[in-house]
């Protein structure tokens, strides 16, 4: 939230409001705004304040101070900068983390606001004309470090200034070389061909040519010599000395430094670091090495953290630290990740969603006034692919593996493990998902058994599945929606499991239909509801959860108080599977008779209050290293889909899983040995958000993302699967020649209701939830190979392809593979539709009046594609309702699509 203050620099009025940067220069000791053109450019001989915004989708607004000071920069400037940021800092409220930027030495933080790089402009900054006086173009060579952001700098213009290890770029009037290292990185050479498209655009309007050029290849290119004339012929680059290499300690000793109001440092006299240590009326120097921090208490005065920094800038030049050693100020509660990682326990901060309790609290008022209130789904609970797909599932038995008859499928024991085959269906090719699920009473011989059949049938799989772990009670949201509906029961099977409290002397508690028993109930809709069987005790229960009780004679379902209409309709569909022959006694909790009480062996005291879910942050992209042994990893600020270079292997940590994306020229040989490097992740915990060793893993490779993968990225099924490393995917983009790409037809839907989904589109075969599962819709229409609809599965059939899904099995022999309506058409040609994503300009043939496509509509229409109910109105109507055309709505991000459509009930 921006706010004002008087003793605050006009330039900084409403700053924060918006998402995205602010920039301003320091002028003649006072601030001016950078337009938004000009961001990106900084010069030399001024210093900068950019400030990020970030709005999340709840909770307040995220804010991070970065102050850049360029080389030539004077010490009155440079001052100014710092106490104008600590003036923005407080301005928001003190709730900004903030960073020295140096120029050349620039955090990848603030390098990745800038993509591809900065090129700092030698000279000084002027607002009336925006650029230097005088500015004009010349020769220069830059050296580019880096593989996901890149460090630019202009190095004098001689042959003595190459060597082997970087990449440079020669930027003349005509043409731009790139000269790469022998020694230099793939990566590093892909990152250099984006500085060379960025020059290319902005300083010769898109118009020169580019040549590569490799070190140690000079004979018989043009292009070589001509690069080797600019520097007076070709001649030996010399070797690098080894002591040119400098290694950093791999285990820096960290001090922590008190500072007085009068600017001295006195060094805290323990060796472990503890949070309450840090006292809010202090501040404090934590050195790090390469990294030095300054914490400020929150009842710190703006005077004592200026003293705080201005001796810190002191101790590093007295000590005469690296030029290049970064500066963070943080403000006390917004501490950093790394900066908790040097304190041992940092304690694990919950956030909860308080809109969340807010909004029921306006839900139950609007209930008692007697309106009909609707429960929203929960965001993360929408599926991102087809979950009408056909499902196997084995139980690990000893050394084999035990194929369960399609009722018993959704029937799971604790202390059993299974692995889960779940294909799906795609655009002209099936996809498969593969999960190995860990029963919390499970022993190690079935667990490791279950990864090493998951990775036998995996590799006998055609394609590339994804593969993911799953540990009872850890299980991802997308596990759940492919079966629907799932029991756990206590127990187990299996032979090892058996054989084990056999030994061990163990009651055996496996269900048998008849033994006295308490379930939880769980779940966000009949498409994703469970079944827990828990210990049988009165501190099983929970106000925020219903129950189903089950004795020999009798079946109680319990109803916590804080429990909604929506668990309600569960419970009641839930107990149909377990138990549809006793009739059952419901009691709400307050009310329950003793003979309940009895059979948990007695009233005991259980959780009461509300639960409240933990605000999920947006997910982190990290980097994986394995060289020589060692694991290191590096997170990607601001990432995107660029950022999945083909070298790499990276991890996706969402906090409630983790994704380990392997690219296809990486180095990691098995899924198997991905997953054990997930598990290394999850040992380290990089974010000290508390991961669990038990996070679900997913295994993705190259060329395979499945859209719950990709939801995360602005994804381009193009870029995924081109041919080639790095450097010649992007040479290939930079020159021009699409001829280097193959891109197989991709799924690129996104969530869509599974309540709207008509059942004809599953097939005979019935589970025990009773909703039967389809085997590749796609396959029907196998026929069709058009590319120019994204989504054709759900786009509006036409009326042959209508009857195929209408659910009568003798539709299917309406079409075969040779019929004319297997003809190569998409779904929206042959109905007219604008496509799913919005990119068609097709005329929509089909229209109705919104009051008949209307989800309350007494006079609803019959065989339309539900989940685009939109699509069937009339420009004009469209534009009456939205305030928008179809291409405008289309261009919005999916959950502002769905907000609009939830507003005008055609969600």
């Amino acid at each position: 939230m921006s706010l004002h203050r008087k003793d605050t620099d006009s330039a900084f009025e409403g700053a924060g409001s918006k998402a995205g940067l602010e920039i301003w220069c320091i002028e003649n000791l006072r601030l001016v705004p950078v337009p938004k053109s000009s961001h990106g450019k900084f010069y030399t001989g001024n210093a900068y304040i950019v400030l990020k915004t970030v709005l999340p989708k709840t909770g307040p607004a995220q804010h991070e101070i970065h102050y850049w000071l360029g080389n030539d920069t004077n010490k009155v400037d440079s001052a100014f900068a710092s106490d104008k940021a600590l003036e923005l800092d407080a301005a928001l409220g003190s709730c900004t983390v903030q960073y020295r930027e140096l120029q050349g030495l620039e955090t990848g933080k603030f390098l990745s606001y800038f993509k591809p790089c900065i090129i700092p402009v030698e000279g000084l900054y002027s607002s009336h004309q925006g650029h230097l006086n005088g500015e004009t173009y010349k020769f220069s060579l830059l050296t580019c470090k880096g593989d996901h952001v890149v460090h630019i700098k202009e190095v004098p213009f001689s042959r003595s200034s190459l060597n082997h290890n970087d990449v440079f770029i020669l930027d003349t009037a005509s043409k731009i070389f790139l000269f790469s290292g022998c020694n230099s990185s793939i990566q590093e050479r892909a990152k250099a061909l984006e500085v060379v498209q960025y020059i290319k655009e902005n300083n010769h309007g898109g118009k020169c040519e580019v040549a590569t050029i490799e070190d140690g290849k000079f004979v018989g290119d043009s292009d070589v010599g001509e690069f080797w004339s600019l520097f007076g012929g070709f001649a030996p680059i010399p070797r690098d000395s080894p002591s040119s290499v400098q290694k950093q300690s791999d285990a820096p000793s960290v001090k922590l430094f008190w500072i007085t109001t009068q600017g001295k440092l006195c060094q805290t006299g323990t060796d472990s670091l503890n949070k309450k240590i840090l006292e809010t009326d202090k501040c404090y120097m934590l050195d790090c090495g390469a990294e030095i921090f300054v914490w400020m208490g929150r009842q710190t005065l703006i005077s004592e953290r200026k003293t705080s920094i201005s001796a810190t800038e002191d101790f590093l030049r007295t000590q005469g630290r690296s030029t290049g050693t970064h500066l963070t100020f943080l403000t006390e509660g917004l501490e950093s990740n790394i900066f908790r990682s040097y304190f041992d326990n940092w304690p694990q901060k919950v956030e909860p969603k308080l809109y969340e309790e807010g909004r029921e609290k306006v839900a139950a008022i609007f209930k008692q006034q007697g309106y009909e209130v609707k429960e929203l789904p929960e965001e993360d609970c929408e599926p991102f692919i087809n979950c009408r797909g056909t499902l196997k599932v084995w139980r690990v038995n000893g050394d084999e593996l035990s194929l369960l008859p399609v009722p018993e499928q959704t029937k799971f024991y604790s202390g059993d493990c299974y692995v889960v085959q779940f294909t799906y269906p795609g655009n002209e090719r099936d996809e498969n998902l593969f999960y190995a699920w860990i029963g919390r009473r499970s022993v190690m011989e079935d667990r490791r058994d279950a990864i090493s059949h998951m990775n036998a049938i995996v590799d006998s799989t055609k394609g590339d599945p994804v593969l993911a772990q799953a540990v009872e009670d850890k299980e991802p949201v997308q596990f759940f929606l492919i079966f629907q509906t799932l029991i756990i029961f206590k127990g187990g099977m299996s032979k090892r499991y058996k054989k084990f409290i056999a030994e061990k002397g163990i009651t055996d508690e496996t269900y048998d239909g008849i033994k006295t028993a308490l379930f939880r109930v769980q779940g966000t809709s009949p498409q994703n509801m469970q079944a827990i069987e828990v210990d049988l005790v009165s501190s099983s229960l929970n106000s925020s959860y219903c129950y189903i009780l089950q004795t020999e004679t009798f079946i109680f379902t319990w109803i916590g108080s804080l429990s909604s209409t929506r668990d309600h309709d569960l419970l009641d569909r839930m107990l149909e599977l377990i138990n549809p022959t006793l009739q059952p006694i419901s009691v709400r909790e307050g009310s329950e008779p003793d003979i309940f009480w009895n059979a948990l062996g007695g009233k005991a005291e259980y959780p009461k209050a509300k639960e409240m879910k933990q605000c999920v942050e947006d997910p982190h992209l990290f980097t994986l290293n394995t060289t020589e042994g060692d694991f290191k990893v590096k997170e990607i600020y601001n990432f995107s889909q660029d950022d999945l270079t083909t070298e790499d292997v990276l991890v996706l940590d969402c906090h409630r899983e983790i994704y380990v994306w392997i690219g296809c020229h990486s180095s990691v040989g098995s899924k198997q040995e991905a997953l054990t490097l997930g598990l290394k992740f999850l040992e380290m915990d990089v974010l000290v958000e508390g991961l669990s060793l038990e996070t679900p893993i997913y295994i993705v490779t190259e060329g395979h993302e499945p859209p719950f993968f990709t939801r995360f990225f602005e994804w381009d099924p193009s870029k995924a699967n081109m041919h080639g490393n790095s450097f010649e995917r992007k040479l290939a983009i930079l020159k021009g020649k699409p001829h280097n790409l193959e891109v197989p037809t991709r799924n690129s839907w996104k969530a869509y209701s599974r309540e709207t989904t008509p059942d004809g589109l599953r097939s005979k075969s019935v589970i025990s939830n009773g909703l039967g599962r389809s085997g590749s819709p796609a396959s029907s229409v196998s026929g069709s190979n058009s590319k120019s609809s994204t989504n054709q599965l759900f786009s509006s059939p036409t009326p042959i392809v209508r009857k195929l899904f209408s659910g009568s099995p003798h539709d299917e022999s309406l079409v075969s593979a040779g019929s004319p309506a297997a003809e190569p058409r998409s779904l929206s040609q042959s109905a007219g539709f604008i496509q799913a994503d919005g990119s068609g300009d097709c005329v929509n043939l089909l229209i109705y009046p919104y009051e008949r496509l209307s989800v309350i509509s007494s006079d609803p229409v019959a065989g339309i594609d539900v989940t685009k109910r939109e699509a069937y109105l009339s420009d004009e109507d469209f534009q009456d309702k939205f305030g928008m055309t179809k291409r405008a709505f289309y261009e919005l991000p999916k959950w502002r699509q769905n907000k609009l459509k939830m507003s005008l009930h055609l969600f």
